[in-house]
């Protein structure tokens, strides 16, 4: 089985000879660089410039000759070993041979997702030393790993959010094939893998677009990174292609199962179509024979995006759910700077709301956005239209000292909200080493060597993100923020898969283990019964009341997260799992202070 995806653009192997295709609307003349060989690049219209050479085989390399005196990568690149400002190289994508021709995909309630940054993962930071932890992950009950943001970013260290070529895989991981065979392997142990692709920003170091497409960008959309893509100006159609073409590049090519779009509330697209839209149909309607899942992030709490067609995503799967996170930080935590203010006032009923109705907040008030109405009414959406997670990338490395939450809650009660997240129907999400409490933090990194004032940049742009926080105000600062730019800050980040082998780790990944293995037996078949509502309480001060119903029956979660004992029904129902402080009655169940119990009823 091979596999290739056909582009418009870039350097594609035809039976004439490799063709090479450039948009570039505001260049006055390109020359195509080839083994040192140069060629004039003839106009196609349109602001296109395509050239086919007969000779050129794969593993040449090339650059584009901009008027005269830029030399720069292909922005369709499938690879580049040199880094972002290198030459290209020509791939053949059929060269990979895949073994998993019988690979169609997973349902999604069955997802248990790991998130994984591929240069900390392992020691190596490779996708073949990311391969050999899978068989360990399978063993756990995850169901697909995660990979974030591969596209090919400035120096040898970065979160992926810095991309500037999205169609080239970084070389600090591997090669494309390597990338390959790790996603062969997965689907060959049942796990299917997802990518983060950001569509709505490139990084501040490489991108050279201006230089010969200045209208791939437009002053009429700001985001927080400068001028936002041009998707619905006059010469919108290449630049929607571009995203389009990536989104099935990576399904296609590269058999992914599914991706996660980053930060799409800073998409902006005042055209008839939404670019969003155009993306999910155009994957939806090239791939229907396959199981094809697509998750979004969205501050902005859209919930018209996860509407069901006949019990099934019209456009995207799911969303990662911020609010779920912040509800039980909150909770865990005592937390109340910054977005957290938002949920420190109700911890409790906001939780409830996020497990019983997706969104806790759907149009009320933001008072962390100044009052700014947030969100969409999202309860008549299922519990699989949320990914739900207690730790990520983003709420980890964001904080100035990269703590996991391992660090900053007591045991016991992270025991509760651990398995308050996968036991509920919602889709779980753990971000790596979460499983066994890992020591390592994960910081915030970046490698702009070639580059000092950028460097400089960063770490000032670093420090002042955290001066409006208690822990860092003033001149004499209690802490001193980890510097982003420094290959030490990387380092620490690595994660020690032998703490897993040995206490505590080992304890909690068994726990992990058995909450998963729960999971799949009881939760995901009920799962799969259609979705009939749900519904929350707060019978007591701290204590919580949770109810999912599907034509296959009910389940229940009641916690305490009060001072005081409180006391639940149980009559009906049958324990699936209940906390080591929680007394078990014939009718009742007496919770103590952080603790619960997870209830279900089948219908025969």
């Amino acid at each position: 089985m091979r596999r290739a995806h056909a582009m418009p653009f870039g350097a594609e192997l035809t039976e004439e000879g490799v063709r090479f295709s450039l948009w570039s609307p505001t260049a006055r003349e390109v020359r195509l660089v080839v083994e040192g060989e140069s060629y004039p690049m003839p106009e196609h219209g349109a602001g296109w410039r395509r050239l086919t050479l007969p000779r050129v085989r794969p593993g040449a390399r090339y650059r584009y000759e901009i008027d005269g005196d830029l030399l720069v990568p292909d922005p369709a690149s499938r690879f580049q070993p040199e880094d972002v400002t290198g030459p290209s190289v020509v791939v053949d994508p059929a060269a990979y041979e895949w073994q998993d021709a019988g690979w169609s995909g997973r349902p999604w309630e069955e997802a248990v997702l790991y998130e994984v940054h591929v240069g900390t993962a392992t020691t190596e930071g490779t996708y073949a030393a990311l391969a050999r932890k899978l068989e360990t992950l399978r063993e756990l009950g995850v169901t697909a790993i995660e990979l974030m943001p591969l596209a090919d970013f400035p120096g040898r260290r970065n979160w992926g959010y810095d991309g500037v070529l999205p169609f080239a895989p970084d070389s600090s991981y591997g090669t494309p094939d390597e990338l390959k065979r790790l996603i062969d392997t997965a689907h060959g142990l049942g796990l299917m893998v997802f990518l983060d692709v950001v569509y709505n920003h490139f990084g501040p170091s490489g991108n050279l677009l201006h230089a010969y497409a200045k209208s791939f960008f437009t002053d009429r959309h700001k985001t927080p990174w400068g001028d936002g893509m041009n998707f619905d100006g006059a010469e919108g159609g290449p630049v929607r292609e571009f995203f389009v073409h990536n989104a099935l590049y990576w399904l296609e090519e590269f058999h992914f199962d599914g991706l996660r779009f980053d930060a799409v509330h800073a998409i902006l697209d005042d055209g008839e179509r939404h670019i969003l839209a155009e993306i999910a149909e155009r994957v939806r309607s090239a791939l229907p024979e396959r199981q094809v899942h697509l998750v979004l992030e969205n501050e902005a709490n859209e919930a018209r995006w996860l509407a069901r067609q006949d019990g099934q995503p019209r456009l995207y799967t799911a969303q990662w759910n911020d609010d779920v996170h912040h509800c039980w930080h909150a909770l865990l935590t005592g937390e109340d700077d910054g977005y957290y203010e938002d949920y420190a006032d109700l911890p409790v009923a906001r939780l409830g709301r996020c497990l019983a109705e997706g969104f806790a907040y759907q149009g009320e008030a933001s008072q962390h956005r100044g009052g700014e109405p947030r969100g969409e009414p999202s309860a008549h959406l299922p519990p699989s239209a949320f990914v739900a997670f207690l730790q990520n990338h983003d709420q980890i490395g964001n904080r100035a000292l990269g703590e996991r939450l391992s660090h900053l809650a007591p045991p016991d009660r992270l025991a509760l909200a651990r398995a308050g997240l996968l036991l509920s129907p919602q889709i779980p999400l753990f971000f790596m080493g979460e499983e066994w409490a890992a020591s390592s933090p994960f910081l915030y990194f970046v490698d702009f060597s070639d580059e000092p004032a950028l460097s400089d940049a960063v770490r000032e742009g670093r420090r002042a993100e955290f001066a409006r926080f208690r822990a860092f105000a003033g001149e004499d600062p209690q802490i001193e923020i980890p510097d982003p730019t420094a290959e030490d800050t990387f380092r620490r980040s690595i994660l020690d898969w032998t703490e897993a082998t040995r206490p505590p780790g080992a304890t909690i990944r068994e726990e992990v283990q058995r909450l998963l293995r729960l999971r799949q037996e009881q939760i995901v078949p009920l799962t799969r019964t259609a979705f009939e509502g749900a519904s929350w309480s707060e019978p007591a001060p701290g204590a919580l009341e949770v109810e999912w119903r599907f034509a296959g029956g009910l389940l229940r979660f009641a916690a305490n997260f009060g001072k005081d004992e409180v006391r639940s029904p149980v009559a009906g129902t049958a324990v699936l799992w209940a906390s080591a402080a929680a007394e078990i009655g014939t009718d009742l169940v007496r919770l103590r202070p952080w603790s619960g119990v997870f209830l279900t009823a089948l219908h025969p």
